[in-house]
């Protein structure tokens, strides 16, 4: 019998560095760049404490490509992925096991704007949403004529 579970991670935080997009041999665009997330709390002492954490992102193929072109240094950014654990041998030859989230989707945020950036089954939506502004006032003298009215 299966059972079910779930791998998801859900980020805001800022771009720690400029993403490094590369390509695979077989020409697959891979980027990778890190995020930092903030956590304050107030100790028993009464003294205000914070804590960074720092969290490798992995995007694959067309994501990949956007987000060495949207993404930068210093931006605020939500991260949707899932965890992975890699094994490698380093340089001086011991092996290593590092932590990343594979990127699904992720929204840039900033300069009154948002982007929105989704991977489902391999084909990338980009939606821009710009700031929205509120509905205008109907003058009290506008009438409507009852031929408008669609039913």
């Amino acid at each position: 019998m299966s059972s079910r579970s779930l791998n998801r991670i859900v980020l805001i935080g800022n771009l720690t560095r400029d993403p490094e997009l590369k390509y695979t041999p077989t020409g697959t665009a891979i980027c990778t760049f890190s995020v930092a997330t903030n956590r304050n709390w107030t100790s028993s002492d009464g003294q205000v404490k914070e804590e960074v954490q720092y969290h490798r992102i992995v995007a694959w193929q067309k994501l990949a490509e956007l987000c060495g072109k949207l993404l930068n240094k210093g931006r605020k950014v939500f991260v949707e992925g899932r965890m992975t654990y890699r094994t490698y041998t380093g340089k001086d030859g011991v092996q290593r096991t590092i932590a990343e989230i594979v990127l699904d989707d992720f929204i840039v945020f900033g300069d009154g704007k948002k982007v929105i950036i989704s991977s489902e089954q391999e084909e990338t939506i980009k939606t821009e949403v710009t700031k929205i502004e509120p509905p205008k006032e109907k003058s009290k003298e506008e009438s409507v004529n009852p031929d408008d009215i669609p039913f």
